[in-house]
């Protein structure tokens, strides 16, 4: 894989830890040079910290790469430009955008406050939005120059977004929201040189420790869970290699990729072109629903 992104300039939220940190030091082995943003805020999104993020930088210059740190808070629309902007002014030009920085704050919907939800969806979901909206003004200017940009978007949805999981609306939602983000930016950006995609990962992460994602045993020869295992599709898609593939959600884990296959109509009734009765549809929609496929869970 060396030099599969060589030159590449590339940004990575949330890279302190876990899998963006994998993300970063992957990217950084094929050749890119990297803008390492964390915050270093626990898992809840509270409190800062740089040293996660140095700490990530320092070990891509070990192994002779570029990196620069980046503490701004992606949620926070001008930290997202101000990230975008030192990719720009430190390297010179911004190739690939990879949004991944994320918070958890589950609690059953009958007790989730509003701090919680609006945390969450922030981080995530604007968390998302901010560092692409700027990255794709930016493009679009250079497309417009003359300039055509070959550029990448890879975004981190989560199979809790794409099936649901107890305990999650909040992230949930963040996570399916992403999903569609994606499918419509790659849209909107194609005409700019830019492709649009994102994963839906499993890994062991300070974020999952707690689900029951213990430690692989000493005799194990493959950790399903690393989340090394993340990165290498991930590092593919920022490539120039994965310039026809745009507006797709991947599963990703272990020695798994799979394509997330989005909402498609399924069994379906029509009333001869009247409006329905609702005192009709007792004798519709359960038949609609038997007949539907059962749908994807987490564990599958």
């Amino acid at each position: 894989m060396a030099g599969l992104n060589e030159g590449r300039v590339v940004i990575v939220t949330g890279a302190g830890r876990g899998i963006g940190r994998e993300h970063a030091l992957a990217f950084a082995a094929t050749g890119a040079k990297l803008v390492v943003n964390d915050l270093g805020a626990d898992t809840t999104g509270t409190g800062a910290d740089l040293h996660p993020a140095q700490q990530t930088v320092e070990d891509i210059k070990a192994m002779g790469g570029e990196a620069v740190v980046n503490g701004d808070n992606v949620a926070d629309f001008a930290g997202a430009g101000r990230l975008v902007q030192q990719a720009i002014d430190t390297f010179g030009r911004l190739d690939v955008v990879v949004n991944n920085a994320g918070i958890l704050r589950d609690r059953m919907l009958a007790n989730m406050d509003e701090s919680e939800w609006d945390a969450v969806i922030a981080v995530h979901l604007k968390g998302t939005f901010g560092p692409t909206r700027h990255a794709a003004a930016y493009w679009r200017d250079q497309a417009k120059a003359g300039n055509q940009p070959d550029a990448r978007v890879i975004n981190t949805s989560s199979p809790s977004g794409i099936f649901g999981n107890v305990g999650q609306t909040n992230y949930g939602a963040a996570k399916a929201g992403i999903a569609t983000f994606t499918v419509i930016a790659g849209m909107e950006l194609g005409r700019y040189g830019v492709t649009v995609n994102a994963i839906a990962p499993v890994a062991r992460t300070r974020m999952t420790e707690n689900l029951g994602f213990g430690k692989p045993s000493d005799d194990a020869k493959f950790d399903a869970l690393d989340p090394a295992n993340i990165s290498p599709l991930v590092v593919w898609l920022g490539s120039p290699e994965s310039k026809d593939v745009t507006s797709t959600v991947f599963l990703v884990d272990g020695d798994r990729i799979g394509v997330a296959e989005g909402w498609h109509r399924g069994p379906t009734a029509k009333n001869d072109g009247d409006r329905w009765d609702p005192n009709t549809l007792g004798k519709v929609v359960p038949d609609l629903v038997k007949a539907a496929r059962t749908p994807s869970t987490m564990l599958e």
